[in-house]
């Protein structure tokens, strides 16, 4: 599994053609749980934790389209808004005869999270935020989106991941995890140019769903690394109440499941219990 850049064990073909890559644990007696990885990302990105979740959960982690082994919808550069991915794990879910999941997302995974339990939140038994925000883009991070798309142009995904994934661990995570930080690089060449661009462009454009994570009656995990330089805690724990666990990864940065996969895991291993 190690030397692979998508864990994805299953594919499926939607209703629009593209073609999505997905890992499945395939335990058809236990509550459906999804995961969704970040921007330039794949399934791999939960490669150190999807064992001891299946543990609890019937656990498919996808590849989003553009993203490890799965197509892109056309190969062109358009924008991927975060509802098109939203659709794309709803008509996936049809094709797989899954009425009713917990969606959890990292990054640009929970971006497509809340997207999702805007337009399927009779489809959700739950859902979350991993290293993740309801908040939208700020003038600074819109420009960097801008800056992102012309590296992407100019010198390709391979040299734009070279430089993006360090920023994504802690700054004593990133020395001190540099087989992890080398293998993150890895999975981020696997993305496609149409992919990367695409997406980037969604994320600045998405709009603010603060008022989706105000709203929800639904159970809500809000998980954040205390020392993620890309998504700071604040901008995760927006809301409080009942329904909501809030965690936060001691020794931390933006990747939590590869960072420190056992507190991550017995995070959302505790949070999936109480789904019953």
């Amino acid at each position: 599994m190690m030397n692979q850049l998508s864990i994805a064990n299953q594919s499926v073909t939607l209703p629009n053609g593209v073609s999505l890559a997905y890992y499945d644990s395939l335990d058809a007696n236990k509550p459906v749980v999804v995961l969704l990885h970040g921007y330039c990302g794949s399934s791999a990105y939960w490669e150190q934790v999807v064992a001891s979740l299946g543990e609890e959960a019937r656990i498919i982690a996808l590849d989003l389209r553009g993203h490890g082994r799965s197509s892109d919808q056309t190969g062109t550069e358009e924008t991927n808004a975060m509802e098109l991915y939203a659709d794309d794990l709803a008509a996936m879910l049809d094709q797989l005869k899954i009425t009713n999941a917990c969606v959890l997302g990292h990054s640009l995974g929970g971006y497509i999270a809340l997207a999702f339990a805007e337009r399927y939140s009779e489809r959700l038994s739950a859902f979350g935020l991993v290293h993740s925000t309801s908040l939208p883009d700020g003038d600074a991070a819109k420009e960097n989106r801008d800056n992102a798309v012309a590296a992407i142009k100019k010198d390709g995904v391979a040299s734009f991941v070279e430089g993006l994934v360090p920023k994504l661990y802690s700054p004593d995570n990133k020395l001190a995890m540099a087989e992890q930080v080398e293998r993150s690089i890895a999975i981020g060449k696997g993305t496609s140019s149409a992919g990367a661009i695409g997406a980037a462009k969604g994320m600045k454009v998405r709009p603010d769903r603060t008022e989706v994570l105000k709203q929800t009656a639904l159970p809500l995990l809000l998980l954040a690394g205390e020392q993620d330089q890309i998504i700071p805690a604040e901008r995760t724990f927006i809301v409080e109440g009942s329904h909501v666990t809030q965690v936060k990864l001691a020794d931390a940065g933006h990747m939590g499941m590869i960072e420190q996969p056992e507190a991550f895991s017995e995070a959302v291993l505790g949070f999936i219990k109480k789904l019953g």
